[in-house]
């Protein structure tokens, strides 16, 4: 189904002890799945450093969310520049054997 086509639907979702109602035309399930993950960031921040508020645990959390992010971005980028060379030099050596059994 096209996005745009299918309606937003409210999931609620629970984010260190704090309701918060979500509308998305994503499935609940995957919804929910996000929002246990951020739950999971935040509740491993706040277990590993002194007290702080609310808005910083977010922001903390945020923060390496998005670095884990960056790095899978960078190692998808190096994986498909390794793929990108290696099919280079299969085909080459693809040309090469082919060339040479039409040659002999």
């Amino acid at each position: 189904l096209d996005r745009q086509t299918v309606a937003k639907r409210s999931v609620v979702v629970y984010i260190a002890d704090q309701r918060y109602v979500v509308r998305s035309d994503a499935d609940s399930s995957y919804v929910q799945t996000l929002a246990n993950y951020v739950d999971e960031r935040v509740r491993e921040i706040k277990s590993s450093s002194k007290p702080v508020p609310s808005q910083s645990l977010a922001v903390l959390a945020a923060l390496n969310i998005a670095d884990e992010l960056f790095q899978e971005r960078t190692k998808r980028r190096q994986l498909k520049q390794t793929v990108k060379e290696k099919s280079i030099k299969v085909l080459s050596y693809l040309d090469r054997e082919v060339k040479a059994r039409q040659n002999s």
